[in-house]
């Protein structure tokens, strides 16, 4: 049995939670921005990072016990065994700690005391002195909660939004892992049209292509967990042969993207090749050479599109006027956005921004509304029937 925590933008907390029960684990508790779950062994260490679209990071849950004073922070952090798990030139780091209502509230303190009792731990146990830390480097995070302390080993190194297909973003991305969220919190199914009026580097179109086709997410990088001593190459292998053989080459998809900016549109090509051959690679493990169909991208102002079914999704990031021009200028967009509810009659639509007025502006009420807190963002998801 493993306990293993999976991180996500705040608000996205039940999204992920269902995510990780249609993986036959079983979460135990949900905070803001994280689910902890349970699995049956260590596959699930591999399969939660290769698999997980909407968690942003997965962690090992190491200890969890009582640190009302130093002194049991100490000898609690002290009681793991995390000589199994690095290698004897493994670098440390202790990159994040949360305190939250507990007696000991100085982070840095913490931070210090933390990494001192893991050093004090493996130097007793390897027998020396100082570290030689010439090696990979080793994350560990701590969550300090009603004096209750969490200790995480982070498995994924890189946030796991990173696929490893968009080579070049653009200008004010959103995230993959957040894009995956509104694939979900809209419920689309594989066989629903969508298409995405705004898409800069081509993130929500890609993100659904995944979807559609049963392509684990993580098939194309690789993870912090491959620099611990309890990675499994060969099981690793073997559960991406297995995850290769999920995915579905012949289902059917329509998804296509357009935006304004050409060179815009090139680039979201451009990232989904990567994508559709990062699947293509995995399909080979299995000694198939099927293709990924790509998403449809085109040059075309939001306001000269047409609805080509009677039914369909369409689903954007516009801009924010956060970090692409002014609130005004954004406000006036989404005035000219209401065009979109004449021109694609029948299809449901989801806009995310972080300007509270949306609604005001494009004329019509969210039938559903979500926040959700990506980074230091605060957003505003609008879905409309």
């Amino acid at each position: 049995m493993v306990t293993l925590v999976a991180l996500c933008a705040v608000g996205a907390e039940k999204i992920l939670a269902n995510e990780i029960k249609k993986m036959e684990y079983s979460p135990v508790e949900n905070a803001p921005g994280r689910v902890v779950f349970t699995a049956e062994n260590t596959d699930a260490m591999y399969r939660a990072n290769l698999c997980l679209r909407t968690a942003d990071r997965v962690y090992l849950l190491l200890g969890d016990f009582n640190a009302p004073d130093f002194d049991s922070l100490f000898e609690g952090v002290k009681s793991i065994p995390w000589q199994d798990y690095f290698n004897k030139d493994v670098r440390l780091i202790v990159d994040k700690v949360r305190s939250h209502k507990s007696r000991l509230s100085s982070e840095h303190s913490i931070q210090a005391m933390v990494q001192k009792a893991i050093y004090t731990k493996l130097g007793s146990v390897w027998h020396m002195s100082t570290m030689p830390e010439t090696g990979s480097t080793a994350t560990v995070r701590v969550y300090l909660e009603k004096d209750k302390m969490s200790v995480m080993l982070d498995l994924s190194g890189l946030p796991l939004n990173r696929r490893g297909y968009r080579t070049m973003g653009g200008e004010a991305p959103i995230r993959e892992t957040l894009a995956a969220v509104l694939l979900h919190q809209m419920c689309w199914r594989r066989k629903t049209p969508i298409h995405d009026p705004f898409c800069g580097s081509g993130t929500i179109a890609i993100e659904a292509a995944l979807y559609a086709y049963n392509v684990a997410p993580g098939l194309g990088r690789s993870f912090a967990l491959e620099n611990l001593s309890i990675y499994n190459a060969q099981r690793m292998l073997e559960i991406k042969k297995q995850e290769a053989e999920k995915i579905r080459p012949d289902c059917l998809a329509r998804i296509t993207g357009s935006d304004i900016s050409e060179e815009a549109v090139n680039r979201a090509r451009l990232n989904a090749e990567h994508a559709c051959v990062m699947a293509g690679r995995a399909l080979q493990l299995i000694g198939s050479d099927a293709r990924i169909q790509r998403p449809d991208f085109v040059t075309a102002s939001f306001d000269s599109l047409a609805a080509p079914y009677e039914t369909g999704l369409l689903l954007a990031n516009p801009p924010y006027g956060e970090r692409l021009g002014t609130s005004a200028e954004a406000e006036d967009l989404y005035r000219e956005m209401s065009v979109l509810f004449k021109n694609f009659p029948g299809w449901q639509m989801g806009f995310i921004t972080a300007n509270s007025s949306f609604e005001n502006c494009i004329g019509k009420k969210a039938v559903k509304t979500k926040s959700l807190k990506s980074g230091n963002l605060d957003t505003i998801f609008y879905m409309f029937q």
